[in-house]
Parts: C-alpha cells; sequence; structure tokens
C-alpha cells in the first residue's frame, strides 16, 4: 500500500484488512498542512484508491486522479488518495480512506468493485463512488459506468475502412467485463463494415461469441507480454491494433517499430494523441471515457446538492464517452467514412444500430 497524502497527512496507517473496513474509525485523523491552492480551501475532503498500477499510468487511473486534481485547483478541496500495487492493497487503502474521514471516496476499477461495496456495507455513513463498478444495494455508493461498446463500435468501424490488410486486431489486460466491453463494441464495429461493404475484415484477439477466449496480459504492467501480443497480431496481418490494456499501448508501439510495418493503434480511455503526443504518429483515434468530467462533476454536486447515490452511465449522448479526433491521420479519412461514423453514432443513440451486435 502506498498512500500518498495532498495537503492532509496520515500518521501510522498500517494495512487493516477486511477487519480495518469495520474498524476504520481508530484510524489516525488526517492533519492539515500549510499547502496552499489556487482557489478558496473548503473543508471537503476528497480521497480515491487506484487499481493496480500508478495515477500516472497515462490512462483509467490517471483520467480519474485528473478529476480530482481539477477539484483541487477549481473547487478547493482537499485531497488524498492511495495507489494499489496489488489487490491485497484494496482492502487496506480503502480502510484508510474511512478512517482518515473522507467526504467522498473513488474506488477506480472494475477489480474494487467487491472491495468498495464490502467498505460501504461496514460503513453506511461513509460516501463512495465506484468507477467502472456497481452498487450491491449501498445505498452509499454511487455507480459511474460508461456504455465504452459504443465509442468501440465507432473505432472498429474506422479501423476496418482504414485498414489496408483489412486485418484489425484487439488485446486486453484483464478478460473482464470492463475491458471486454471495449473489445466487443470494436469487433462488432468492424464486422458493421464487413457486412455493409461486403469485405471481409479479420478481427483478431477476440470474438463475443467465445467470450472466455482472446488475447489477453493477465494483468495491466506486463509490458514484455503486451508486446508479444501486439508482435503476434502484426505477423498475422493486421496494421490497426486496439490495445485495451492501461499505459501498455507503450509496448504496441515498440512492436510496431520492431516489425517495419506502417501499423497503427488506438487508445484508450485517454485522448493518447494529446496525452502521450510522442506516439501521434501512430494513434488513429483514440476511444475516451470521460472519467475526469465524471469525477470533477461528482465531487461538485456533492458539495454543493449533498451525495447522490443514482448511478451514472457514460454514453455518447450524454458525451460521457467519445471517439478522439483524428489530428494528422484526418485527410487519409474519406469523407464518406466520416459521414458514416456520424450516422453510425447518430443510430447508436437512438437505439437503431445495437453496438453489442
Amino acid at each position: 500500500m502506498n498512500v500518498l497524502i495532498r495537503k492532509r497527512q496520515f500518521a501510522g496507517i498500517a494495512a487493516l484488512g477486511a477487519a480495518g473496513l469495520v474498524l476504520a474509525g481508530c484510524a489516525t485523523a488526517p492533519e492539515a498542512t500549510d499547502a496552499t491552492n489556487d482557489a478558496t480551501e473548503t473543508d471537503f475532503l476528497a480521497c480515491a484508491v487506484s487499481d493496480e498500477g500508478s495515477w500516472n499510468d497515462k490512462s483509467f487511473n490517471e483520467a480519474a486522479f485528473d478529476g480530482l486534481l481539477k477539484a483541487e485547483s477549481d473547487l478547493g478541496v482537499t485531497l488524498s488518495d492511495a495507489e494499489s500495487h496489488s489487490i491485497e492493497d484494496f482492502e487496506p487503502n480503502l480502510a484508510a480512506m474511512v478512517g482518515a474521514n473522507c467526504d467522498l471516496t473513488f474506488a477506480v476499477g472494475f477489480n474494487l468493485v467487491a472491495p468498495v461495496n464490502a467498505a460501504a456495507a461496514a460503513n453506511p455513513d461513509v460516501n463512495f463512488v465506484t468507477i467502472d463498478g456497481w452498487s450491491e444495494g449501498n445505498a452509499n455508493l454511487k455507480a459511474v459506468e460508461y456504455a465504452m461498446d459504443e465509442s468501440s463500435y465507432l473505432a472498429g468501424y474506422l479501423a476496418a475502412a482504414q485498414s489496408t490488410t483489412k486485418v484489425v486486431g484487439t488485446y486486453g489486460g484483464l478478460n473482464i467485463p470492463a475491458v471486454t466491453v471495449f473489445m466487443a463494441g470494436f469487433h462488432n464495429g468492424a464486422k458493421a463494415y464487413e457486412a455493409e461493404t461486403g469485405t471481409p475484415v479479420t478481427v483478431l484477439g477476440y470474438d463475443p461469441a467465445s467470450p472466455d477466449t482472446g488475447d489477453f496480459v493477465g494483468n495491466f504492467e506486463d509490458s514484455a507480454k503486451a508486446k508479444s501480443l501486439s508482435a503476434g497480431q502484426l505477423e498475422k496481418g493486421a496494421d490497426i491494433i486496439f490495445p485495451v490494456a492501461g499505459s501498455l499501448f507503450s509496448a504496441t508501439s515498440e512492436a510496431i517499430n520492431e516489425s517495419g510495418k506502417a501499423a497503427l493503434f488506438i487508445g484508450v480511455d485517454k485522448d493518447i494523441a494529446v496525452t502521450s503526443p510522442e506516439y501521434a504518429s501512430q494513434i488513429l483515434t483514440s476511444v475516451e471515457k470521460k472519467m475526469t468530467d465524471a469525477v470533477y462533476d461528482v465531487i461538485k454536486s456533492t458539495m454543493e446538492d449533498g451525495f447522490n447515490g443514482e448511478a451514472y452511465l457514460g454514453t455518447l449522448e450524454n458525451g460521457g464517452t467519445v471517439l478522439s479526433s483524428f489530428y494528422e491521420f484526418e485527410s487519409s479519412i474519406s469523407p464518406v467514412v466520416i459521414e458514416r461514423l456520424e450516422e453510425i453514432k447518430a443510430g447508436i443513440i437512438d437505439g437503431s444500430i445495437d453496438p453489442q451486435a
């Protein structure tokens, strides 16, 4: 467990384990420091626990944490956070946040669903938010979810249209719903292009008809495995790859470079061409999950109106998920394809197109 404190400090936080979720009130309370902020500081303490990896993973952890930093800057809230480097860190990190008397604690990632529900059940007077998760009947737990199959469907259609080999690939960090929802949407979008044009398209790495199989790293940190999966797909003819594995897109870039092929990849969670511009020349687009906005908005609304446990679903319609700009690749994309993407987006929004089919 690695607890990082912003403007307040904990003392003597130990690994509390499952029992600590109930007894966390005994943990040492935070103390104010002399740190300053551009906004007027409030008494609101916003907290977060990461999934495995770091807050600077250039992906979903960082996107969520950016929302807290924005709230710190714009709203004057105080922050404290805990990075989880393994699944064993989840429970003690959540317990530490409970012990700190946080006004709102974000549990980032699908892997924290069970621990944060347990924490919410054990501490009914403490408010939590689960990102990429759900509440198991806990009124003090707000779910923030995303229909990532929608924007991924657009990405799959675009990839199929742009591919010169008509072979595209995808791989995931873990075989979990928060990952495979991207991969399924991508697969279905590519196959929609095949059905519309009559041009066969091969999708490597995942088929929603066989959800227990596919290309998965096994975590979000093994760059060697991610590189190997990418290289394997490149060898099979893929010229556009969709890595749904946090910061491991860097391994895909490395595999492309070593292959000598003119291949591209598609980013996830953030606008990777902007946040990691060193890869921009290889990024066709990114499938964005607007977690930064959601985290900020939840903090702001809780401060103004009190906690609301109603679930939030980010969609194409409400802008919770989007396809990033194409930047330097826009000129290479046919206006017909761009127009079709807008039509597909409208169809997904009005329900005439099902990204899961």
